[in-house]
């Protein structure tokens, strides 16, 4: 099960996505991307593995929508361009979910050490051999010390060590709250990239990373009111 979701969260999802990022903008696809952790919300609640509470929800809308913000503030979006390139980005944000939602089941019985292990090698089953197939295609060439680097750090890092992590928060917290953090990469992104890219943070990557913590914070309460604001209602006497 773990080498199958693997195939549909690190193959296909990889293969969907890139290929869907030549049919559209940079920006169309980090918006439709980061549908995300919504789609695992609604997956994870309609299967029964997480509680969807009204904050949950609300929440990650709210996250989404400050992602929003913080995209169309920095660069063109133009969704509907190109219906294939949609369709394709929107397939891989929803084997993301899947991917996410059915190793939540798994974690009950396996160490997320483990669940990576087997993942991993499950997407390394679809890629290796389309990423051989690519590099006889353009004469072996193109791997210069920058790109072995980059590859080293995109699978050592950003998908093994991240993953293990993810899976550890799953178990802690539940699928819907640890996926609403990634609704931090693109806040993230843009303050990195104004330290050591000397990248110019307009009024709406501000306002959008606001709105991101604040859609967060609120998928952490157990209810969008209080319960010393309930208590004060007229309904709950």
């Amino acid at each position: 099960m773990l080498i199958g979701l693997g195939m549909l969260g690190f193959g296909l999802y990889q293969v969907l996505w890139t290929i869907g990022l030549t049919q559209i903008s940079a920006g169309d696809s980090a918006l439709i991307v980061a549908a995300s952790p919504v789609l695992v919300a609604l997956l994870a609640g309609a299967v029964g593995m997480d509680v969807l509470s009204p904050p949950k929800l609300a929440g990650a809308l709210i996250a989404f929508a400050g992602v929003a913000v913080v995209i169309t503030g920095g660069q063109g979006v133009s969704l509907g361009s190109s219906l294939l390139g949609d369709g394709l980005t929107l397939g891989a944000a929803t084997l993301w979910a899947v991917y996410t939602v059915g190793g939540t089941r798994i974690l009950r019985h396996v160490d997320p050490l483990q669940a990576t292990t087997w993942t991993v090698i499950g997407g390394s089953l679809i890629l290796v051999p389309l990423g051989l197939v690519d590099a006889a295609a353009r004469g072996g060439g193109g791997f210069s010390p920058a790109t072995v680097v980059a590859i080293v750090y995109s699978g050592a890092f950003a998908a093994g060590i991240a993953n293990v992590l993810v899976f550890n928060a799953i178990r802690f917290v539940g699928p819907t709250r640890a996926t609403a953090m990634q609704f931090l990469v693109p806040a993230g992104a843009v303050v990195l990239g104004a330290v050591f890219l000397a990248e110019t943070v307009g009024l709406p990557q501000v306002l959008g990373g606001v709105v991101i913590v604040f859609g967060v914070w609120l998928t952490r309460r157990p209810a969008i009111v209080s319960a010393t604001v309930r208590a004060r209602l007229p309904l709950a006497r």
